[in-house]
């Protein structure tokens, strides 16, 4: 049975629900697609000057949630490592952000913050939300066309959040063009966003692996395992 190495970018806390659900998310996915999973937590604060060398041996990236993160630059790094080398990356909750983050530094040049870490910066990109979302469950619909939804195979879908940051929605016009919005929410702001022409890049702000926690397989997990599974 082929076995997987799944790096699971974050800073591990047992007390976080998404980290007591991320593996076993995966393992119910893999189960389902016949492989096995071999998820390694990879802390942030161990990622050093060479991060593509340390993340070459895994078949998919996965930017968890919990952040901010011991080392916001490591991580951003980790994130762009899989964008331009065309690793399968998951990004939920702190990975959506940012991999939005990611992509306004690296790809559009623009000097671009996380207002948690940043609060007087001059462009928030990342900012709090009106209302928050944390322990939350809300309806999302999902863009035509879209790769989200292709697997989701639904038009609307209910997901979970535990999250106070998002994109903010004044800066949404800048990644037009460029990544893809896959999913809003009710009042219309972005909840995932994806990256066409990628093996496999989707971020969501909802976190999918928490179906995991009523013993439930998510198809965007089993699809992100399928897509990793692809290209060893």
């Amino acid at each position: 049975m082929k076995t997987l190495r799944i790096a699971l970018l974050g800073d591990y806390d047992p007390t976080v629900p998404a980290h007591q659900a991320i593996p076993e998310a995966l393992r119910l996915s893999a189960q389902a697609l016949g492989v096995s999973v071999d998820p390694v937590w990879t802390h942030t604060s161990t990622l050093g000057p060479d991060v593509a060398q340390q993340l070459a041996p895994f078949a998919a990236v996965w930017c968890v949630p919990a952040s901010p993160y011991a080392n916001t630059d490591g991580a951003l790094a980790a994130i762009r490592f899989a964008r331009e080398r065309g690793r399968p990356f998951l990004g939920t909750c702190g990975g959506f952000q940012h991999a939005l983050l990611e992509y306004a530094l690296n790809v559009l040049g623009l000097e671009a913050a996380h207002a948690e870490s940043a609060p007087d910066a001059a462009m928030p990109l990342i900012s709090r939300l009106s209302c928050s979302l944390f322990e939350q469950r809300g309806k999302v619909s999902l863009v035509e066309g879209s790769r989200l939804r292709i697997i989701y195979g639904a038009e609307q879908v209910e997901e979970s959040y535990r999250c106070n940051y998002s994109l903010n929605p004044e800066y949404e016009p800048i990644f037009t063009g460029h990544l893809k919005v896959a999913a809003r929410d009710s009042a219309g702001e972005v909840r995932a966003v994806e990256l066409t022409g990628h093996a496999f890049f989707v971020a969501t702000l909802f976190q999918p692996e928490r179906a995991a926690l009523q013993g439930a397989e998510h198809p965007l997990v089993t699809a992100f395992i399928e897509a990793a599974s692809d290209v060893v």
